[in-house]
């Protein structure tokens, strides 16, 4: 393919994650009163309501949660739409590691959301900790859910990164001893990135992501190095047999 066609398959496969996501937002949006309740948990007791300070207020963040569910249920289409753009690089033998990808990938993303969600309390604890008498904080339920929406958000798409390198090792760009070797250059990126993709930053959060990733990558590593034995042990009985 030219790098014109490349380009045009990239924007049909744009516009299939951007419709999955329309559609998903649509149904997040039905069901954006009872996920409001849920996302209300994590709230102090001292927070029983919460306030809008302008007339879209409740309507925004209804908004943004519609937004967040349309992503979710969308994922499945986004990363088989992402193996799909990837796939033509790929042997026939390896383009067999579909569902294993999409399995993972959801699974990773589903205890992404489940983590975020679990430290949102903590996150409250250090961040509203600040105020001082005379400064009380007034939160105001659109900032609130874009606050555990983008934390959620944030804790979901990070823990992709094993699938990023697991597909980058089958591509050829990366290798399991350039990875190994780069370890301190990887565990100062990753917490690089979850110092900035933490939304309020406090600290724990941050701590969390990047305990979590650097676990993850250790974990990819090996899985990278299992697959290229398997790849290498699977060449040489080829050559057996042609021999």
């Amino acid at each position: 393919m030219t790098m014109v066609e490349h380009l045009e398959e990239l924007r049909r496969r744009l516009m299939v994650v951007i419709a999955a996501i329309a559609i998903g937002a649509v149904a997040g949006f039905v069901i954006s009163g009872p996920a409001l309740d849920i996302l209300r948990g994590p709230l102090p007791d001292e927070f029983d309501t919460i306030y809008f300070t302008s007339p879209a207020g409740a309507f925004v963040a209804q908004l943004k949660v519609a937004g967040f569910v349309g992503i979710a249920l969308a994922m499945p289409v986004i990363l088989y739409q992402i193996w799909r753009f990837v796939t033509p690089g790929l042997l026939p033998g390896e383009r067999r590691m579909l569902w294993p990808f999409l399995l993972a990938g959801l699974i990773l993303f589903g205890l992404g959301v489940a983590i975020g969600f679990a430290i949102i309390p903590y996150a409250l604890v250090f961040l509203l900790g600040f105020a001082r008498e005379g400064i009380e904080p007034l939160l105001t339920i659109d900032e609130y859910i874009g606050f555990v929406t983008t934390l959620m958000l944030v804790f979901g798409l990070m823990l992709q990164f094993p699938i990023v390198l697991i597909v980058l090792s089958r591509l050829g760009i990366v290798t399991p001893a350039w990875l190994a070797s780069r370890r301190r250059w990887v565990i100062l990126l990753i917490a690089i990135v979850a110092a900035v993709a933490t939304p309020g930053g406090d600290p724990f959060s941050m701590v969390v992501l990047s305990l979590f990733m650097y676990g993850l990558f250790e974990v990819t590593l090996l899985v990278v190095r299992a697959l290229q034995r398997n790849a290498s042990a699977s060449g040489n009985s080829g050559t057996d047999v042609d021999r």
